[in-house]
């Protein structure tokens, strides 16, 4: 069995001024730059038959490349937050891209979250952090913007649990068009 899912790998430029913000919260558990990334959709387990019949159907998308901004922080999980991340500036092309894989993976006939599609790169995982320190942090930090980057295609990855988290590992790579 492998854990897969869809997502946009971050270019290491945008990584590692994103990994400027790990500071100031006590208790957060940072997502290591090389394992930042915008998820289009969580798959989960799946057998090698079916990662391949997965990898074949994403191969069929066809989507222009476009530009992304991240800007403004917020978290997860109300009173109780448990993870902490940075939202994207609105984007059409990326919400088309996502329905996109959406539509291709329910050809499959796969079972998919009914979750809506909040698109994020998640910063840090938080266990008992304080309100206060974690309120001024998002004030102190929530004009951080990336700029614009281009998205020039997107990816399937496997995950592996282990004790520090998880590492993720690009199983394959498609392109989008040039416009």
């Amino acid at each position: 069995m492998i854990r897969l899912f869809v997502a946009l790998d971050i270019p290491e430029a945008v990584s590692d001024r994103l990994s400027l913000l790990e500071t100031g919260i006590p208790g957060a558990r940072w997502t290591p730059s090389d394992n930042l990334h915008l998820t289009l959709r969580f798959i989960g387990e799946v057998n090698e038959a079916t990662a391949r019949d997965i990898d074949d159907v994403l191969s069929t998308i066809r989507s222009a490349q476009f530009a992304l901004s991240l800007s403004g922080l917020d978290t997860f999980g109300g009173r109780r937050p448990h993870a902490l991340f940075i939202k994207t500036r609105p984007s059409t092309e990326l919400v088309h891209l996502q329905a996109k894989v959406d539509n291709a993976l329910h050809r499959l006939g796969l079972t998919l979250e009914a979750r809506k599609f909040v698109p994020h790169v998640t910063l840090a995982r938080l266990r008992d952090v304080p309100e206060a320190k974690l309120a001024a942090f998002i004030q102190s930090a929530n004009l951080f913007d990336t700029g614009p980057f281009p998205v020039d295609g997107f990816c399937l990855f496997s995950s592996e649990l282990g004790e520090e988290g998880s590492t993720y590992f690009i199983e394959r790579r498609y392109p989008l068009q040039a416009a």
